[in-house]
């Protein structure tokens, strides 16, 4: 059974959202405030968290940031605000997806399948390699240069479809479908955030670029060519 970590302080939302995660085979905590969430966290050791962006004492966006500087476990958060730029700032931190309130149970359930997904490689396990990275999708691992590389399950997963197919251009909606699962509408441009991500992440280890974007179109793995 997966834990989930539901962060939220709204007690009727919560409450609303643990009994339906109950019935749909999860096994729900739930906190009311960032710093109880951080708390939770570290006692818990959950298997997802859903991060409500406005919470008292310490925001889902400061959570958010603080999670990933330990840890690459899935968060899905739960926004009351439709700006574009807010849900893109917590993809940025390092947040998996979005959920925009009001939602449907339903949807958040799908949502949360789907990201779980994410973090176990559906196809066979194995190691793949390119220049001085390593991927090895039994462990879940990316080591280059000797040194292990914290992913979250979103940019594993990308990283993993790159590998697979060097050199090969991927437009953001097969990116994204093959990352996610299923193409979420209107999120197709917030993969972007997500290549930044491993980018940096990559860069910071190595002082390589090794994801190219080909304008237009999407992006692939190796240099570009002039």
């Amino acid at each position: 059974m997966k834990k989930i970590l539901l962060i939220e302080d709204e007690e009727k939302i919560a409450k609303l959202v643990a009994e339906y995660l109950t019935s749909e085979g999860f096994s729900v905590v739930t906190m009311g405030d960032g710093e109880a969430g951080l708390a939770g966290f570290n006692q818990e050791r959950p298997d997802l968290v859903l991060l409500d962006v406005m919470l008292p004492k310490l925001s889902g966006l400061e959570v958010c940031s603080q999670l990933r500087q330990k840890t690459n476990i899935p968060i899905i958060m739960l926004t009351a605000r439709s700006e574009e730029i807010d849900k893109l700032l917590g993809l940025g931190l390092g947040a998996d997806d979005y959920i925009t309130k009001p939602f449907s149970l339903r949807e958040l359930v799908a949502r949360i399948k789907a990201v779980l997904r994410r973090g176990t490689s559906e196809q066979a396990a194995t190691r793949l390699a390119f220049e001085d990275m390593t991927l090895d999708t039994e462990q879940h691992t990316l080591i280059t240069n000797g040194s292990t590389i914290l992913l979250t399950p979103t940019e594993f997963r990308l990283l993993e479809i790159f590998l697979r197919s060097p050199g090969r251009v991927f437009t953001r909606a097969q990116l994204l479908e093959g990352a996610m699962g299923e193409t979420f509408e209107g999120y197709e441009r917030s993969i972007d955030t997500h290549i930044r991500n491993l980018r940096r992440k990559l860069e910071k280890e190595t002082s390589k670029d090794y994801i190219t974007t080909v304008f237009g179109i999407g992006y692939k793995l190796g240099a570009s060519r002039a």
